[in-house]
């Protein structure tokens, strides 16, 4: 079963809320316009196309959360994020206002406009500002729950939406800051967060040929961080990799070396993008071809790092 794109689901999201909750307001930065008309025409006066003037579009996102509507504010992430880091600090976080902040383009997404459409550090961005919540769903069901759990708590949220999704389905429940144990396994831990979920369990069997037994988690939710799930599978297993896109420093790999520093004799890897422009143009398959974002690359990484006990 193929699921649908998270851009349709935030699309189907944003109209169904926006009808039970008047109190929804939508502005985007001239990215998903028409898609976004079935929500306009039925939730009137609430939908802006403010168009290229990103830190404009968190002003007023958080004038209308000051007044008290729940603001999503959507458009590719190096523009939301990275142009319009200065008005997400004072307009929103010092002001202690709650909104929502979905993008598109994540990471590497656009890969063939190059380094200016590309966003490897959002997350880091954002964890140096309080009162933030940081969510990479990577299905339509997960953005979906995310969503209706966290856009009216008072709080920023991000949700950074990939173009992949991992096509898996959970029968967990989605929670907010809560990690999924996917595969329980004994002796190495495989952390993912977004798409590459997928590309883990790709390599599951292939891991498994080689003598290791992969415990695999998922990750939905950077921020708050399930502590718990991942001491936990750390301290049984000793090893651990994490697999994100996101720059090395500031992503996932910290946070997650963070909770394990206590735990004697851990073996750590972190399968993420290098401190570094991506100046190579090519295909997103292309860019996780270099980087290592493959099932090839986790089994290399895997060989070269960890040791067997």
């Amino acid at each position: 079963m193929i699921m649908r794109s998270m851009r349709q689901q935030f699309v189907d999201t944003m109209l169904d809320v926006g009808r039970e909750d008047s109190k929804l307001a939508v502005l985007v930065g001239d990215i998903s316009h028409f898609s976004l008309q079935p929500f306009a025409q039925a939730c009137p006066g609430r939908y802006y196309n403010v168009g290229i003037c990103e830190p404009t579009i968190i002003s007023m996102a958080a004038g209308l959360a000051k007044v008290g509507l729940y603001p999503v504010a959507h458009t590719i992430a190096p523009f939301l994020i990275e142009r319009s880091f200065e008005q997400i600090k004072l307009d929103f976080c010092y002001q202690q206002l709650g909104g929502n902040l979905i993008s598109v383009g994540s990471a590497f997404d656009y890969s063939n406009l190059g380094s200016t459409h590309h966003c490897y550090g959002d997350f880091a961005l954002l964890k140096t500002l309080q009162r933030t919540q940081i969510m990479y769903p990577a299905s339509p069901e997960e953005f979906d729950s995310l969503f209706r759990q966290t856009y009216q708590n008072g709080l920023l949220s991000y949700f950074r939406l990939p173009a992949q999704v991992h096509n898996q389905y959970f029968n967990e429940k989605i929670e907010v800051g809560k990690g999924i144990k996917v595969v329980d396994g004994e002796n190495i831990t495989l952390i993912a967060t977004g798409p590459h979920l997928q590309t883990v369990l790709m390599a599951q069997n292939r891991l498994q040929a080689m003598g290791w037994n992969p415990e695999i988690i998922y990750i939905h939710t950077i921020r708050p961080l399930d502590v718990d799930l991942i001491y936990a599978s750390a301290k049984k297993t000793r090893r651990v990799m994490v697999i994100e896109e996101h720059m090395e420093s500031g992503g996932l790999g910290d946070d997650v070396l963070r909770a394990t520093r206590k735990i004697e004799q851990l073996q750590f890897s972190s399968l993420s993008i290098p401190d570094t422009f991506l100046t190579d143009y090519g295909t997103y398959a292309e860019q996780c071809e270099r980087l290592g974002f493959t099932s090839e690359g986790i089994l290399r990484r895997v060989e070269n790092v960890f040791e067997k006990a």
